[in-house]
């Protein structure tokens, strides 16, 4: 039996009526007959979904392999399952509730061939307000890396993996992982790959956000979301090369990650909760170096950080309140230095450092002196989330340059 080129893996688990439109889509694949297959994992699904691709195997023969099995309790089980099925060269996770551009599968192969990829990052088009970043699609590009793209924000395992480099390094998914399971997975296969490339040129992949809040990263608890976090910053420990490479990964966890969770959703919790939580994430700044990052995050989020690190949910959670109230706190002027006032500064209760709240010293004026505190992470996700030839037209209106010059000089 001949070998395809692309094996698509699909994990299925209560996805419907969003199944039909992402097993059309394969179907109906620009790539050659006999170059694709396509292996899903119905992980007990008891919508229905199932016996919808028991039909299209038996409509499409040759095309579908479709495994029963008990409900996991997580998409790593049925991922890992697919992957070990896979007879491409090439292999790609498809999620069950998104859809694939009719070319994406020949353009990514026949991209992965020419530049010698191991891992293709495949644009994506998000629909109906789902957010997908978008600052690395700005280009093809044949060769990228986490210091000189955005990669880091772009961890989800919608690429086509060279399924030689999976099975050699023996790379799998954390199956006692409810949640966030493929970002650890995609770290790993990036930053083993001899080359990852993007292919932005056509819109492979269209994420469909759900209505009914089926997607298990919505719906998953805090301390699951923690887990993940943690191991995709264990990856990053193991395998990152030091200084640049490391950082951009710690950034995008410690920046971004750890402090969603402590913004107005940790005050929903139970007070036995909060300091849980509060407890984990000082267990996780500690064991990943975080701080050696807070030079590069707001001030904001190095305060709820260091908040949590000390194990205080009643000033976190008057920290969270401040911030959903003011926004940006008054500038504290000490001399020569400039801090953020929030609460916490210099209160003698907490004890926090003065550093902790240094505003940069580069900047100046009091426009600037009310930016400063999210103007790091904000390019970051600017550069992150928005592509290059959006950005371009956007410095060249009149407005966009008013805005600029009055918050940082005109350096967008």
């Amino acid at each position: 039996m001949a070998v395809p080129d692309v094996t698509v893996v699909v994990a299925v688990h209560n996805t419907m009526p969003y199944l039909t439109a992402c097993l059309d889509s394969l179907v109906g694949q620009s790539l050659g007959p006999g170059r694709l297959e396509v292996v899903a994992v119905d992980d007990g699904s008891t919508d229905g979904g199932g016996e919808l691709l028991d039909e299209y195997a038996a409509r499409h023969p040759g095309l579908f392999t479709v495994v029963h099995q008990a409900d996991s309790g997580g998409p790593a089980g049925p991922a890992n399952r697919g992957m070990q099925l896979a007879r491409g060269r090439y292999v790609l996770f498809l999620g069950a509730d998104d859809r694939l551009g009719e070319e994406a599968l020949e353009r990514l192969v026949t991209a992965a061939d020419a530049w010698g990829s191991d891992v293709v990052v495949p644009k994506q088009a998000g629909v109906n307000g789902r957010p997908v970043p978008q600052g690395i699609f700005h280009a093809d590009a044949e060769s990228v890396d986490f210091t000189d793209s955005p990669l880091a924000w772009a961890l989800a395992d919608t690429k086509l993996f060279r399924l030689d480099l999976l099975r050699r390094h023996r790379l799998r998914r954390d199956e006692r992982l409810k949640v966030l399971s493929d970002q650890p997975f995609t770290l790993e296969a990036c930053l083993r790959a001899a080359r990852v490339s993007v292919l932005a040129s056509y819109d492979c992949c269209v994420p469909v956000p759900r209505e009914d809040r089926g997607d298990p990263n919505e719906r998953a608890g805090v301390l699951d979301r923690l887990r993940g976090i943690t191991a995709l910053q264990q990856v990053a420990a193991e395998l990152a090369g030091p200084g640049d490479e490391l950082d951009a990964i710690r950034v995008r966890g410690f920046g971004w990650d750890v402090p969603g969770l402590l913004q107005e959703g940790f005050l929903l919790l139970a007070a036995d909760m909060q300091e849980r939580v509060c407890v984990e994430v000082a267990r996780l700044i500690e064991r990943f170096g975080a701080r050696e990052v807070y030079r590069r995050l707001p001030v904001a989020e190095r305060v709820r950080l260091e908040l949590a690190c000390a194990v205080r949910p009643e000033a976190l959670r008057h920290q969270i309140r401040y911030e959903a109230a003011h926004g940006d706190p008054p500038v504290v002027v000490d001399g020569r230095r400039r801090y953020a006032g929030y609460p916490a500064f210099r209160d003698a209760r907490l004890g926090l450092p003065d550093a902790l709240f240094l505003l940069p010293e580069e900047d100046s004026g009091a426009a600037v002196a009310q930016a400063a505190p999210r103007l790091d992470l904000a390019r970051q996700l600017w550069r992150g989330l928005v592509p290059e030839q959006l950005r371009r037209g956007l410095r060249r209106h009149p407005a966009w340059r008013r805005l600029a010059d009055s918050v940082n000089g005109g350096r967008g």
